[in-house]
Parts: C-alpha cells; structure tokens; sequence
C-alpha cells in the first residue's frame, strides 16, 4: 500500500485533491520496526505522525498503580502521534508495535509548512482528534462507573461485533488478543480477568483456548450489561 493510497483513505486526510495528496506524500518517509519495539514512550517529545501501512500498534498509558492500559489498537491505514503535529508537545501514550511493522512518518515542521498552504486541513485534524477525545472520554467514563466484569463484558462485545472490519481511523476489530492484553484494555488484573472469563466459560458465553478469547453468545452476553450501558 503507497503512501498516496493510505493517505486516500485516512479521514485525516481523505479530503486532499489528487495534487494536495502527492505533494503530502513527499513529505513521509518509511520506518520499520520489529515486534515488540516501543515507537515512542509516554512523555517523551513528540514532533511525529506515523501512518501504518502494515502491522499493528497499540497505544497504551500507565495507571498509577504501575498497570499498563490499553487505549486503542491499530492496524493498516491507521495513524498515530497526531498530537504531536499540533503543540509538539510530551507524548501523552506510549506506541507498541504488536507485530513486524512498517509506518510512514511525517515530521511537525513538514506538515505545518503543508498546514499553512492548504488549510483545509487543520478541520479534518479536530475531526479526528475529536473522536480520539471521545474514545478517551469513554474509558474514563467505564473506568470509574462500571464495575469489572461488566467493563469486560463491554470490551468482549466490542471486538466481537467489529468482526475483522476496521474502523474509519484504522481500529482493529477484533484483534488476537492474549488474556494479558484483554486485562490491559479492560483496567483490571490478569488474575481478576482470568478469573471473570472463567464463570463466562462455564456459562458457555465465551471460550478460551492458547490464551485467545472468542465470544459464543454475544446477544445472551449482552443482556448482562446494565441498560444504561446498551442505551
């Protein structure tokens, strides 16, 4: 996949004439990292926005109780570090490559040279800072009003009802995800998660097996939410 053709379908910049496009693309240059490696950490300067073209990251912050959360998990066509382009200021996550990748990168002072002559695009930017806010908003919003297992069951729907689409910002749906990551993006322990999955499994709601969780009943599963929460 080009650069040219990630940026076509990138809500960020979908809106770019073919020439717009062309000439932003110049400005990318490819990066490749191997699984595992940390693109950028929570507070370090950041002056970078990373398109993917192949792999998958996760964004993720650090609890105050040293628990690593996941905020979001990207694939293909997604974008990342777009912060950064507007105040050059900290990194507000930490990016993790969950596979063999390879991103194109494009720096603060290239893009606000390209900002001051064409820009449309800054709308297009709070767009999609905006929904990175409400997604944000969400989290903090089960993290103190939800319960766990309900958190959990929340977060297994969700990837169960995205199936392998991908969301208009790159979003995975569903990812593999280990029982690991599963307790990072639902705010909760290992064992604590572990130990819900179980009384669903035994429910015949869910199965586990090599550490991958699949949801078999998700309309049954969806009934033990709370109201307010399906709403």
């Amino acid at each position: 996949m080009s650069v040219e053709r990630i940026l076509a379908q990138t809500p960020l910049f979908a809106g770019l004439s073919t020439a717009e496009s062309d000439a932003l693309a110049q400005l990318f240059r490819p990066r490749t990292y191997r699984k595992g490696a940390v693109v950028f950490s929570e507070g370090d300067p950041g002056a970078t926005l990373y398109l993917i073209h192949s792999g998958e990251v996760k964004l993720t912050i650090m609890s105050p109780e040293g628990r690593e959360i996941i905020l979001a998990l990207l694939g293909p066509g997604g974008f990342f570090g777009e912060l950064a382009l507007l105040d050059g200021g900290e990194r507000s996550a930490t990016a993790t490559a969950r596979a063999p990748s390879k991103f194109f990168a494009l720096e603060r002072e290239h893009f606000l040279t390209f900002l001051r002559r064409h820009p449309d695009t800054a709308a297009a930017l709070l767009a999609a800072l905006s929904r990175r806010l409400r997604r944000t908003t969400d989290l903090l919003h089960d993290a103190v009003f939800l319960d766990g297992p309900t958190r959990l069951t929340k977060v297994l729907l969700t990837l169960a009802e995205a199936g392998e689409r991908r969301g208009p910002d790159g979003t995975l749906g569903p990812p593999q995800l280990t029982q690991e990551e599963l307790a990072e993006v639902v705010g909760g322990t290992r064992e604590s998660v572990n130990r819900w999955l179980r009384l669903l499994a035994d429910e015949g709601l869910v199965q586990c097996r090599r550490g991958v969780v699949a949801v078999l009943k998700p309309g049954e599963l969806r009934r033990r939410l709370p109201r307010s929460v399906n709403e």
